[in-house]
């Protein structure tokens, strides 16, 4: 005798469909919900959605890793936050990133410089060079690593402290009498390390913007090269375009 359906064929649906029904679900609470939004705990969402707690793990955390979704250990799940955004522009001054800025510096060296860092500094090999780290924080949270490395000579008696709050290259300009006028930068995706991941407060593998930029000074000299990385999850780079009659 051939059977009807089972009664429970709709509860043994393969999980893929589940775990894009929570998706789903999950995706309307991010688009109604304002920035940094609490979600339910996942057993609240099993029973809201009639799924395992598995499931809805298993959509949070693909989520998380697109950037929607933020996991904040011993706090629970957000929507992603707010993102600092940084105009890029070209031939203009460069707008300041939004947000109150703040440093913690974890190294701080003078050192003779190698080779390699030597010529990208455009310095004779051994000349002392200020290694710097620094961990920069938006309104109290991690947001990107800066690794700074600059002659020495330019900056006698800068301290760590010089570098936790303000304005890097206004303190150029007043206390040391070095005006910079442009830079190179290069910007390219890359994802964390175990020890940025850490230092960042994130997952290792998390998305990031690997940002290096080479400056002058109005006397053409190289006083900086930068370093960094920045979350991808808080941090975006908008830019202003002109076409003219050969743009495509």
């Amino acid at each position: 005798m051939t059977s009807g359906a089972s009664p429970q064929a709709g509860a043994d649906r393969p999980p893929t469909v589940k775990r894009d029904r929570v998706r789903r679900h999950l995706l309307k609470v991010i688009e109604n919900a304002g920035p940094g939004t609490g979600l339910a705990s996942e057993r609240d969402l099993a029973a809201e959605l009639g799924v395992s707690r598995p499931t809805v793990r298993a959509a949070i955390d693909e989520l998380t890793r697109t950037g929607l979704l933020v996991r904040q250990r011993g706090r629970g799940t957000f929507t992603s936050p707010q993102k600092v955004t940084q105009e890029l522009a070209t031939g203009l001054a460069v707008p300041p990133a939004e947000g109150h800025w703040t440093s913690r510096v974890v190294a701080f060296a003078v050192a003779p410089s190698p080779r390699s860092l030597a010529g990208e500094l455009e310095l004779e090999p051994g000349t002392p060079v200020l290694r710097v780290t620094r961990v920069r924080h938006v309104d109290d949270e991690p947001i990107a690593i800066e690794g700074l490395a600059l002659p020495a000579a330019l900056v006698p008696g800068l301290r760590p402290a010089d570098l936790e709050a303000g304005n890097f290259y206004r303190l150029l300009r007043e206390r040391f009498g070095i005006t910079v006028q442009d830079a190179v930068q290069t910007i390219e995706p890359a994802v964390t390390d175990p020890g940025q991941a850490e230092l960042l407060e994130i997952a290792v593998y998390a998305p990031i913007l690997r940002i290096e930029r080479i400056t002058r000074d109005t006397a053409g000299r190289i006083v900086e090269l930068t370093r960094s990385v920045y979350r991808g999850d808080r941090y975006r780079i908008t830019s202003k375009l002109r076409f003219d009659a050969d743009s495509g």
